[in-house]
């Protein structure tokens, strides 16, 4: 049996591709986000004494589990996936504040350690679910 693939009409096509200004704002907003969240980790680390130090290091806490946890839902609705996603990078982040608390091994670069290196496996889990689904299409066809 052949799936026949229907094309996008064109004025779908048309309201995607807007003219005038703020048409692309979401490449230059994420980018933005992660040099904010990148700064706030790196500020932590280095334990910076600047004033930015605590607000960039929150953004990077919320922001880190939410994208990738973000990327692992989607299949929702954008408002779905963003409120699944900022709930979810506050349960990552109390999970590991948690467990540190229980074993009397909190610290700030522990946390920060933890809470990168559980979002990276989430975003390269959902990397390789996605990429393990391309192959299997790619063997069907």
């Amino acid at each position: 049996m052949q799936t026949i693939r229907i094309k996008t009409a064109a004025s779908e096509d048309a309201e995607r591709a807007r003219p005038g200004p703020g048409r692309d704002l979401t490449p230059l907003l994420a980018g933005a986000a992660t040099a904010v969240g990148g700064l706030g980790a790196v500020l932590a680390l280095v334990d910076s004494g600047s004033p930015l130090r605590g607000p960039f290091t929150l953004f990077f806490l919320l922001a880190m589990p939410a994208a990738a946890i973000a990327a692992a839902l989607r299949g929702l609705d954008p408002f779905g996936r963003t409120v699944a996603a900022v709930a979810g990078a506050v349960v990552v982040d109390m999970l590991v504040a948690q467990g540190m608390l229980a074993v009397h091994r909190w610290s700030v670069l522990g946390g920060i350690a933890a809470v990168t290196a559980i979002s990276a496996l989430i975003l390269l889990l959902a990397v390789v679910r996605r990429l393990r689904g391309r192959t299997s299409r790619r063997r069907t066809d």
